[in-house]
Parts: structure tokens; C-alpha cells; sequence
């Protein structure tokens, strides 16, 4: 496919794909009180409505850009939306929980084989001084799906039902095949050697998934409990045998070594891995600061992140001019100093703090996640070499729900040691993640994007 001009059609529908993709990953809080009424169970059992999703999209994500790049983008991205939108319809009608919970999982799937995909075939059809509109677009997508998912969720489930949630992927992702089936005609990639790294899958997916299921109990279980303490030996059984693994694969390996010992890229994977904890903990703590200290409904704390949201949304999309005129270095280092103020704004709200006390913080949020996401991840993906490009998307968005899961997990845990009251945890929370985002910051200072603009700059002389 010609990259010297830009398809407009094409990037919104892949944008909008990666915006439900993303959209349920926060969409369907919201209306977990009202499924467990539908379904007469217990919040243990429906939470699991939310984790399956987490749980086989984190671990399945690198793998997923790996695939893609090894048997072609357009593919992986079919096969993915096929899953996606067929366990959408097929959730949307679920007769019981445990069917809702296993056409999640399935989802999930789906959602790991088009997300890197996507991002591998949005790089491939712009030009190269086009690379920073890419990802302000597909990565603003991204993170703006995520941040409206309780708004979205709420209007959805209130006005009409929680199976909307669902349904409304299904015509989405049809539109999105319709037009990358039409308008976008990748090559494939040089990486075609079809074999497979079933060790490093194993390795790594055993690592993520007792991680994230430690991580996720944590807070009802307690971190001396035994299952977490046998979770956690698990995940660090499966990461400590990942490296040798690779090593042995060699060219065959999940994650080649050309990939991960890149700076650049692994600057930005540890500066989003930090800066992760900041946007999950706004997530989750800011709308239940206005349920329970202000006394807002599920739907009047959705609209409340609008401040947030809308910040976002409109930063994000001008990120790839600024990528452009700034570079990637600046771009990232102001994202990450935006999002580590928010969390100090945060950390100061007082007790007897309205709804505006938020604000400012939540405006100065969204322009922070509408820098640094997109600019992290341009930096790290056009790092690589292009038939690398699904990989690195993968390993990207690994690191970054890695990141917010185990931000959450420390949060939660020193929200829980104050709480109550609310507001002491609240503040105790955001304390810890302006720490943890001040290394994202640091990083970014150090390692995001120096060296790849250096490469450019030699490139255009």
C-alpha cells in the first residue's frame, strides 16, 4: 500500500475498533451490580465478568503481535474481530453468568489478535513523518475507549440494558473489517518463518496470568494469604525461566533479543510500566470518590470524568502534530510530568472538598495521558525494525496493563490500610502513585526517544 498520503476512513475505523476493545475493558463496571441482580449471584462470581477479559487479553497480547507478524496483520486482525464481535452477540444474549464469563475470556482472545494488528497496520500504510499521527490517533483511541467506559457503561445499562454493552461491539467491528478488508493492503511481514515459540508462550502466560489473579485477589485475600503467596511463586517461576527460554529459541523466540534490548523501546515500556499506576488509579478512584464522598449515581460519576475525558480526547488527537514539531523525548517527558502532577493534585483533597476540587486535577490527567500514551508508544514501536511492529505494539500494551495492575494492586493496599475513612486512603493512594509516576518521569527524562530521534535526524541529511 502507497504511505505518502493518509486515509482518513481507514485510521477512524481502526480507531474505532481499538476504542471497544478498549471501551470494555472499564464499560462493564458500571453494571456489575445490575447483572449480579439478573443473574442472582454474588460479586465474587460476576467480577469475573471483568477479570476474564483482563486476564486472557493481558496474557494473550504479545503473543498476538507476534502472530501477526508472522502470518500477516490483515489476517490476525480478521480472525480477531471474527472472535470479538461473534462472543459479543453471544454475551450479549448470555443465558447465565458462566456463559457470560466464558464468552469474555473468548473475547479476550479476540482482542489480543486485532490490537496489535491494528497498531502494526497503522504504521505500515502512513508515511514515516506520519508515524506520530498514528499513534496519537489509534493510542488517543485506545485510552480514551478506556477512560469512557463508565460513562459509556452507565448510559447503556441505564436506558436501556447491561447486553448493549455487548451488542454495540458487533456493528462496530463489522465496519472496521468491511473497511481494512477494502483500503488497507499491508505486505507481509520479512518475519515469516512460522515457527513457534510454544516454551516463551507457556513461560510468559503462566507468569502474567498468576500475576494478575495475585494482584486482582489481593485485596480480599491479603497478601500473606497462601493462595496469593503460591500466585505470586508462580508468576515469578514463569518470568525467571521466560529469558533463558528466549535465549534458546533464538530468532524463533517470542520476543526476539533485537526487540527487547532496543533503548528506546525499553525506555518506553518502563515508562509506561510506572506511569500505568496514576491512569488505572484515576479510574477506579476517582469515580468512587463521587459516589461515596459526594453522593453521585453510577451514571452522575461518569459524567463527572467528562472533565478528564474531554481533556483527553482533544490532546490526544493533536499529539501527532506536536510528535512531529517537539519530538518524542519532550512530548513524553511533559505527558509524564502532567500525569504526576494530577496525582499530587489528588493526594491534597480534603475532606470537605465539592466536585470542582477535582477538576483541575482531572483537566491536568487528561492532558498528560493525551501526550505520554501516544508519544511512549510511537517512540517504542518505530524503534523496531517495521516487521517487528504487531510485536512491539504487543509487548507495549503488556507492560502497560502490567503496570496498572500492579500499581492498583500496591494501591488498593494502602487505600485499604487507611480506609476508612475514604478520604485518608484516597489520599494515601495518590501519594504512592505520584512516587511510582515520578520514576515514569525519570525515564522519561533518561531514555524515551533520544536515540530515536537522533536516527531520524541522520536520516534527513
Amino acid at each position: 500500500m502507497e504511505r505518502t498520503k493518509v486515509n482518513w476512513t481507514t485510521l477512524f475505523a481502526m480507531g474505532a475498533a481499538v476504542f471497544v476493545i478498549a471501551n470494555d475493558f472499564s464499560a462493564i463496571n458500571v453494571a456489575l451490580p445490575t447483572m449480579e441482580q439478573d443473574f442472582h449471584t454474588n460479586i465474587n462470581t460476576i467480577q469475573w465478568v471483568v477479570n476474564a477479559y483482563a486476564l486472557t487479553f493481558g496474557v494473550l497480547i504479545v503473543t498476538g503481535g507476534r502472530l501477526a507478524d508472522m502470518f500477516g496483520r490483515r489476517t490476525s486482525f480478521f480472525l480477531g474481530a471474527g472472535i470479538f464481535a461473534t462472543m459479543s452477540a453471544a454475551g450479549g444474549a448470555a443465558p447465565t453468568e458462566t456463559f457470560l464469563i466464558v464468552t469474555r475470556a473468548l473475547m479476550g482472545i479476540g482482542g489480543a489478535l486485532m490490537w496489535p494488528a491494528i497498531l502494526g497496520m497503522t504504521y505500515a500504510i502512513l508515511p514515516e513523518d506520519k508515524a506520530g499521527l498514528a499513534g496519537g490517533i489509534i493510542i488517543g483511541a485506545a485510552g480514551l475507549g478506556n477512560a469512557a467506559g463508565p460513562l459509556i457503561g452507565g448510559v447503556l445499562t441505564d436506558l436501556a440494558s447491561w447486553r448493549w454493552i455487548f451488542f454495540v461491539n458487533v456493528p462496530i467491528a463489522a465496519f472496521a473489517v468491511a473497511v481494512v478488508w477494502s483500503s488497507v493492503h499491508v505486505t507481509d511481514p520479512k518475519d515469516s518463518d512460522h515457527q513457534i515459540d510454544y516454551a516463551g508462550i507457556t513461560a510468559i502466560s503462566l507468569g502474567l496470568v498468576s500475576l494478575l489473579i495475585a494482584l486482582d485477589q489481593v485485596d480480599d485475600w491479603g497478601w500473606g494469604d497462601p493462595r496469593v503467596i503460591a500466585m505470586l511463586a508462580i508468576a515469578a517461576i514463569g518470568i525467571v525461566v521466560f529469558p533463558p527460554l528466549e535465549r534458546r529459541a533464538g530468532r524463533h523466540a517470542l520476543i526476539p533479543r533485537d526487540v527487547i534490548s532496543n533503548r528506546d523501546f525499553a525506555g518506553s515500556c518502563v515508562a509506561i510500566l510506572c506511569m500505568s499506576a496514576t491512569f488505572f488509579a484515576a479510574l477506579l478512584y476517582l469515580p468512587q470518590f463521587m459516589e461515596k464522598e459526594l453522593g453521585f449515581s453510577p451514571l452522575e460519576a461518569g459524567l463527572g470524568m467528562l472533565p478528564a475525558l474531554a481533556t483527553f480526547g482533544l490532546v490526544s488527537f493533536v499529539a501527532g502534530p506536536l510528535y512531529t514539531r517537539l519530538g518524542a523525548k519532550r512530548l513524553a517527558v511533559i505527558g509524564a510530568a502532567c500525569m504526576t502532577a494530577a496525582a499530587i493534585l489528588f493526594s491534597l483533597i480534603g475532606a470537605s472538598a465539592g466536585y470542582g476540587a477535582l477538576v483541575p486535577g482531572m483537566v491536568v490527567l487528561g492532558i498528560g495521558i493525551g501526550t505520554f500514551y501516544p508519544t511512549a508508544t510511537t517512540a517504542g514501536v518505530t524503534s523496531v525494525d517495521e516487521s517487528r511492529a504487531s510485536l512491539a505494539g504487543g509487548i507495549v500494551y503488556m507492560f502497560q496493563i502490567a503496570g496498572g495492575s500492579i500499581g492498583l494492586g500496591l494501591t488498593t493496599t494502602i487505600f485499604s490500610s487507611f480506609n476508612p475513612p475514604f478520604i485518608d486512603g484516597f489520599q494515601a493512594g495518590f501519594r504512592l502513585d505520584a512516587g511510582i509516576a515520578l520514576v515514569g518521569l525519570a525515564v522519561s527524562v533518561l531514555l524515551v526517544g533520544g536515540s530515536l530521534l537522533a536516527r531520524r535526524a541522520e536520516a534527513t541529511t
